[in-house]
């Protein structure tokens, strides 16, 4: 029998809208048209301003033939046209595709065909890129130009129009709409491809209007934060924070580039309150020259995730005045998930110990449902004793889709309604995770991700080689570097580590490049499988 609470109570209009972070921009702009959205150098525009674009953006795109549901890609650094398409695109009914800029045409390529982009926003900086990517596609995209003042460099055009050109063929007052439904797709972004192909990650309005939300409550962030894109927004749509910052009528302080001595001037000139990234940010910081370092009298608050960051740099951080938190999460689900929420008991404990505490991963945001570390066959939860591993399993509504024209792939990481992140943990008895291993033997160089695999074959490719075996190796700069064990055929003659790094700079972006080459046998299990945890601690230990 029908509940009473569900007799004659529709759902209407008037009661039920779906959830998308477009809400939050047409509520800033109404709210606080004058107040700051955009600085990038001399350019400062306002929140109704910044609406404005978006909206003329979303009608160029549609006066260009772009439906519900195509893909518009975008290589862009962190500079407002970026911030713009976050908003722009999906108001026309489209699916923002931010592109990792370090990739090559090769894998651009790819990405562009698989996602069937019909159009590509490109900084003059990628044009080469973008130019030799787009000529592999028997189906050319709509490549947009999109210039900016702020890029030191020649600028040629391979677009058939420029941004503000495509503007102005807008209607500014084009109408506001929420997607027909919040499960409608927001964005598409893809993994590193640890396994074979990249896959392309779908997002959907409702997840990034929650972990939008979440960023807010997890960071305690109060209205109209400055905040510095050290983070690049091509990044799990920048961790969902250009939708945060929308919410929160704050001010987005572009950054084309990641340069300590900028980041410590920006923070000192502009009042960033905010902003994020990988270990080796936080480490630029800590290294710069005393005379690049600067003193500022207001809270500063840094998130980062990726490998933990050392003990010696969240102290170094700290005595520069920034607060450090902790946060882990995956392109499956929208950036960061959990953080290390912070106890002021722990803020007696001395530098290391809070630094340990630090580097966990912690316990759940506020929109995701679930997290657990259990046996990822029988989902059985591990004990919290801080020793058993596990697998970290997630269950929300800032869970991904799925993987595009991927089911299997989808199925599986799905299993049982949870997530499988692939990464092995151990639960404290405070509830709180902690990494231990990742099972996909994935690198986090800097805050990207890098394939092991992806590397092995670019060194198995050399003529020299027999055997190759790709590790993380702890490194104080980036968190992580690629390190190959390499046994090399008999016979072949002299090969040197330089021989083969020149080899893989031919083949894979620069960050996937090793930075250590070992030669030596190889250790095996008696079925003859590689034994990479053997290789992992020979890396610890190398020099």
């Amino acid at each position: 029998m029908t509940s009473i609470f569900e007799q004659d109570l529709p759902k209407t209009q008037a009661n039920h809208v779906p959830l998308s972070p477009l809400t939050f921009i047409e509520r800033s702009a109404s709210v606080y048209p004058d107040y700051p959205a955009i600085i990038h150098g001399s350019t400062r525009r306002t929140w109704s301003e910044t609406w404005t674009r978006c909206r003329q953006l979303a009608s160029a795109l549609q006066k260009r033939g772009l439906n519900t549901g195509d893909t518009v890609a975008a290589m862009l650094p962190n500079v407002p046209a970026m911030f713009e398409a976050h908003f722009g695109v999906p108001l026309a009914g489209c699916v923002l595709n931010t592109l990792n800029i370090r990739l090559d045409a090769d894998a651009i390529s790819y990405m562009l065909e698989h996602g069937e982009a019909k159009a590509v926003l490109v900084d003059p900086e990628f044009a080469d890129v973008i130019q030799e990517a787009v000529a592999k596609l028997n189906t050319k995209p709509l490549v947009i130009d999109v210039a900016d003042v702020e890029f030191v460099g020649e600028t040629q055009g391979i677009g058939e129009v420029e941004y503000e050109a495509l503007l102005a063929e807008g209607d500014a007052d084009h109408p506001y709409q929420l997607p027909e439904d919040e499960w409608q797709a927001i964005s598409l972004n893809y993994t590193s491809g640890t396994t074979g192909k990249p896959k392309g990650v779908v997002y959907h309005h409702r997840g990034a209007y929650l972990n939008a939300v979440s960023n807010i409550l997890e960071w305690a962030m109060p209205h109209h934060p400055v905040y510095l894109w050290t983070l690049p927004m091509f990044h799990c749509n920048g961790w969902c924070f250009p939708w945060t910052i929308a919410a929160n009528a704050g001010v987005s302080v572009c950054l084309r580039k990641v340069d300590p001595k900028k980041i410590m001037q920006l923070i000192a000139d502009e009042s960033v309150t905010h902003f994020s990234g990988a270990p080796i940010i936080l480490n630029g910081l800590v290294n710069l020259p005393d005379e690049d370092k600067r003193d500022f009298d207001h809270a500063v608050k840094v998130t980062t995730a990726g490998a933990a960051p050392p003990a010696s740099v969240i102290s170094g951080v700290e005595k520069l005045g920034i607060e450090v938190t902790h946060v882990y999460g995956l392109t499956e689900v929208y950036g960061p998930v959990t953080v290390c929420a912070w106890h002021e008991a722990w803020d007696e404990l001395p530098i290391d110990e809070r630094a340990k505490l630090k580097a966990r991963q912690g316990v759940r945001y506020h929109m995701l449902e679930a997290l657990c570390v259990a046996d990822p066959n029988t989902l059985e939860p591990v004990p919290k004793d801080g020793e058993t591993i596990g697998e970290i399993l997630m269950r929300g509504n800032n869970v991904m889709k799925g993987y595009l024209k991927n089911p299997a792939a989808t199925e599986q990481s799905l299993e049982g309604g949870w997530y499988h992140t692939g990464d092995l943990a151990v639960w404290h008895k405070d509830g709180y995770i902690e990494i231990k291993d990742r099972s996909k033997d994935i690198i986090i160089s800097g805050g990207e991700n890098i394939s092991t695999i992806e590397v092995e074959d670019a060194i198995y490719s050399h003529p020299s080689v027999e055997e190759a075996a790709v590790v993380a190796k702890p490194d104080e700069k980036w968190g992580e570097t690629p390190c190959a064990f390499i046994k090399l055929k008999v016979g072949y003659g002299e090969v040197t580590e330089e021989d083969i790094i020149a080899h893989c700079r031919e083949k894979l972006a620069g960050y996937k490049v090793p930075k250590t080459i070992v030669f030596s046998e190889l250790p095996k299990t008696s079925t003859g499988k590689i034994q990479k945890f053997v290789l992992r601690e020979e890396a610890r230990n190398q020099s």
